[in-house]
């Protein structure tokens, strides 16, 4: 087993680490504090080409694999969790369906733009009713002459306010048994009957733009239809399973910021006349974070190397989102404790990060909804929900 990263995975973890460290970090209070979504910073992603890493250089990319992009996750969402998920949710969801699933024409049509950085992309999924039900989605695409028309609601999308292209997840029909059909369309934020409300007041990743969808009578042409109709359901759960892996990394992002400012606080911060890094409680603190962050990273890197080399990843990636997830929450609370008065303070930004790094317990499926398909993929079939 080789764990060295290629000397092209390096570079890419270096030029985001770099730009991380200069163009977002300083930003990331002022983000948290107001909940301004940061355009700017977004536009020199683009020009700096990390929206494309996962993606070939015939669609605007630059030809990287997963890897590459987890640890460009890791080192923004390590900057600012804001940035991070909105950057994730870009890649993974609003392009990568696009390039799995979508026709040569839709690829050059959509995908071009949003790896390229020119254009933000979003996917729109979850609904008041359909959360970790996914399948019980209740908007609807009929069909109308060359057209569908949509109507329904969606919650909680991140990236649409600034989006070019939501993929929407809608009912088309009913299968020989009668149960929903469930597929992906390509819907232009600028449709008739589509509004978008970003108005959530947020507990934490509070800089990424997260929407309210509204779809009355949206009217799209058939040829928007991602990849085929009957395999809609099976092809956004292969979507989450990519997106899991990101949201890992950025979990494991969240936590090395959150590990950094807590060696640095132990180091300088004096009680009985020494540093509390003397301590052995302090000590087994850290220890006991830095673990549970290179364990989490192995396994994101592992579910994203099992990716690339096109195998079954949906139980590794479901490891990985789930522990790195949790690992998160703990490592984040232990640098509040850490820190002790001057963590529960947003002057510290250790607070902040624990805020953030809750939302990945609950994004791309919850921790519960983790260990089911975990459960399913260790050949427990008939566990009832």
């Amino acid at each position: 087993m080789n764990f060295e990263l290629t000397r092209e995975q390096k570079m890419v973890r270096d030029l985001a680490r770099d730009f991380a460290k200069h163009e977002i970090a300083p930003h990331a209070e002022h983000v948290d504090k107001t909940g301004e979504f940061p355009i700017e910073t977004f536009r020199k992603m683009g020009k700096l080409g990390l929206f494309g890493i996962p993606f070939p250089e015939c669609y605007g990319g630059s030809g990287g694999d997963t890897i590459s992009y987890a640890l460009a996750v890791e080192e923004i969402g390590r900057a600012c969790g804001s940035t991070g998920l909105s950057y994730a949710a870009a890649v993974s969801l609003g392009a990568s369906p696009i390039y799995y699933f979508g026709t040569e024409e839709q690829k050059q049509k959509y995908l071009v733009p949003l790896a390229s950085g020119e254009a933000l992309g979003a996917f729109g999924l979850t609904e008041p009713n359909a959360g970790s039900d996914a399948g019980g989605t209740q908007t609807k695409a009929r069909e109308d002459g060359d057209d569908f028309v949509i109507n329904g609601e969606k919650c909680w999308i991140t990236n649409a306010g600034y989006a070019r292209t939501v993929i929407v997840t809608a009912v088309t029909g009913k299968d020989k048994n009668g149960k929903h059909i469930i597929s992906a369309i390509i819907v232009p934020t600028d449709a008739e009957g589509f509004t978008i409300k970003s108005e959530y007041d947020k507990m934490g990743m509070r800089g990424s733009n997260t929407s309210q969808l509204i779809l009355e009578d949206v009217r799209v042409p058939k040829q928007n239809l991602l990849g085929s109709p009957e395999k809609g359901f099976k092809q956004f759960l292969k979507t989450l399973d990519g997106g899991r892996i990101s949201i890992g990394a950025l979990a494991v992002g969240i936590a090395q910021a959150a590990f950094d400012a807590s060696l640095a606080y132990a180091n300088e911060r004096k009680q009985f006349g020494r540093p509390i890094s003397s301590f052995q409680a302090v000590q087994f603190k850290l220890a006991d974070m830095a673990v549970e962050i290179e364990l989490a990273r192995n396994m994101v890197l592992k579910a994203a190397w099992l990716k690339d080399q096109d195998r079954p990843f949906t139980k590794e990636a479901a490891f990985a989102k789930l522990f790195a997830s949790e690992m998160a929450v703990r490592v984040c609370n232990q640098a509040i404790q850490i820190h002790g008065g001057s963590g529960y303070m947003r002057e510290y930004g250790v607070e902040r990060m624990l805020r953030d790094a809750k939302l990945m317990e609950i994004g791309e499926g919850t921790s519960e909804i983790q260990r089911l398909v975990i459960a399913r993929q260790l050949g427990m079939n008939k566990i009832a929900y």
